[in-house]
């Protein structure tokens, strides 16, 4: 279902769109959709047909989506694996200070090779009412005051339900514009539909590498674009928005911590409206990539710093459950082989 779809059973129901939004609203709030207020019950606001309506309504969004398992994790988090109508899953992580990232697809088409996501590779998108739907499931446990498009799927790949999702929650959802993130590898699209919105989001972009045969390799079906176009795009739509771009860069031992990067990468961002996001990967046993010493981890960022590159370590939440994401469903789909889903001895989040 799209909410557009919604809308419109609501209107031939004969809501108004005072009616509509009052519903919108209680469905967000995790309420059920003839919620009153103290002043005003449902009986004395809602139309007789849309009252008769509203159960078959609520029975079709709450078939949108329900919580398989839950998981909580030592630093305040917690992995929602989300089971859809039609049994297929996704992730959905309640993150500390109100926070939740959402997913936009069941698996992922860009491949990047240290994601478990892709693995699976795309198996479908989903609708914006279905992702809506992960914002309701979790605000039935927890407030939440920021959505992260960050979990499974590339959100440009699914655009038009992603945009309608985010306008939806930034004017019903009671969401502030820049606490709703659209993350991307950096499809272009992105870059002619979000200045256009109504609702304006925070933009994440998965940088990785200065270097451009490398982020080729790491992310090999996202679109050839160069570090520098990149960079160059997300800093003019930083300025027209007013608030900065994220830019995400998985930590991979080897790879793309060395001194060369670091240099390379305050030539890139320093002066930039942004902020650089190091993530250190998950390792697990039976990876190929390793996550780097903390006290790398703690040098890069300091060096960064330090040379005028706003720098943030960002821990993938729920790493002491194996958690990253991903992982919560590939155990449940039985995509990879839970006997060996352990921690690296030493490493420490």
């Amino acid at each position: 279902m799209r909410i557009q779809q919604l809308q419109q059973t609501l209107s031939d129901l004969g809501a108004r769109p005072c009616h509509i939004g009052r519903i919108n609203r209680a469905w967000l709030q995790g309420l059920a959709l003839d919620h009153g207020t103290r002043h005003q019950q449902s009986e004395h606001y809602f139309p007789l047909a849309v009252r008769q309506g509203l159960p078959a309504i609520s029975a079709q969004l709450e078939a949108l989506a329900r919580i398989h398992t839950r998981h909580e994790a030592a630093d305040a988090s917690q992995r929602l694996l989300v089971e859809l109508a039609d049994g297929q899953m996704v992730e959905s992580v309640l993150l500390p200070r109100d926070g939740l990232c959402v997913s936009s697809q069941v698996g992922c088409a860009v491949g990047c090779t240290f994601c478990m996501t892709g693995k699976s590779g795309l198996l479908r998108q989903l609708g914006s009412a279905e992702i809506v739907a992960q914002v309701v499931l979790a605000r039935r446990i927890r407030p939440v005051k920021k959505v992260v498009f960050m979990g499974m799927g590339e959100p440009a790949h699914n655009l038009d339900n992603v945009l309608e999702a985010i306008d939806f929650l930034g004017r019903e959802g009671n969401i502030a514009h820049k606490n709703l993130v659209f993350s991307t590898v950096g499809d272009p699209r992105v870059f002619e539909r979000l200045p256009a919105m109504q609702v304006k989001p925070a933009l994440a972009l998965s940088l990785h590498t200065t270097r451009e045969d490398l982020r080729a390799s790491l992310l090999p079906r996202a679109p050839r674009i160069s570090p520098a176009e990149l960079v160059d795009l997300g800093e003019r739509y930083a300025r027209e928005v007013g608030y900065p771009i994220q830019y995400q860069w998985t930590l991979l031992k080897g790879i793309n911590d060395s001194q060369q990067e670091m240099d390379a990468a305050i030539a890139l961002l320093k002066g930039k409206y942004g902020v650089l996001n190091l993530i250190p990967y998950n390792s697990m046993e039976s990876d190929s990539f390793q996550r780097p010493d903390d006290a790398h981890i703690r040098h890069m960022k300091h060096y960064l710093h330090a040379h005028g590159v706003l720098t943030k370590i960002r821990d993938s939440a729920g790493q002491d459950i194996d958690g990253g994401c991903g992982q919560l469903r590939a155990r449940a789909a039985d995509v990879i082989d839970t006997s060996r889903l352990r921690r690296r001895q030493g490493q420490t989040g």
